[in-house]
């Protein structure tokens, strides 16, 4: 048994579970990404980027695309498709900083609603994860689909923020 101070210095939780397992694996993902949808749809600036509607089974695909950004298996990428895929169906519709904000305050609010705020630490890192996802990659391209570069980098996310981007 290692001393006390040993085992502060060496043995780190955060790094033996990713956000998704802290999150609640799979059922979390499913769960997180129904009320983030849920509340998004409800919020009058948030759904006029579902006005043109939107996929049957968008919750499937994001809990799918969170499940891989955070530390999950790589469900999106192996059943969907890419990184570009997914920034170029957030892209060409011009800068929508309010509804960015909404969209963020929407994921708080879902954070609180399945109960995943009741870990500061965790609702802390997926708050910034969520923000970082919607504020660059998803935001990046405002002008034209055509700017987003094919094989972009899936990204990461980990206790510490972005880590990699794989692929």
């Amino acid at each position: 048994m290692l001393p006390v101070e040993f085992e502060a210095i060496w043995w780190k939780p955060d790094s033996m579970m990713t956000i998704y397992d802290a999150a609640g694996g799979a059922a979390g993902m499913t769960r997180l990404a129904t009320a983030w949808h849920v509340r998004a749809i409800a919020d009058d600036v948030v759904a006029h980027a579902f006005s043109h509607g939107f996929r049957e089974d968008h919750i499937e695909r994001l809990a799918d695309y969170w499940t891989e950004a955070l530390g999950g298996p790589a469900l999106y990428s192996s059943k969907f498709g890419s990184e570009s895929f997914v920034v170029r169906e957030h892209s060409g519709h011009g800068e929508h900083v309010e509804m960015d904000d909404r969209a963020i305050d929407c994921f708080d609010q879902a954070l609180v609603d399945v109960g995943l705020d009741a870990d500061p630490r965790l609702a802390k890192v997926l708050h910034d994860y969520f923000e970082w996802a919607t504020r660059r990659p998803m935001a990046e391209y405002p002008r034209d689909v055509a700017d987003v570069p094919d094989g972009l980098a899936f990204p990461r996310w980990s206790w510490d923020g972005l880590v990699a981007a794989a692929g």
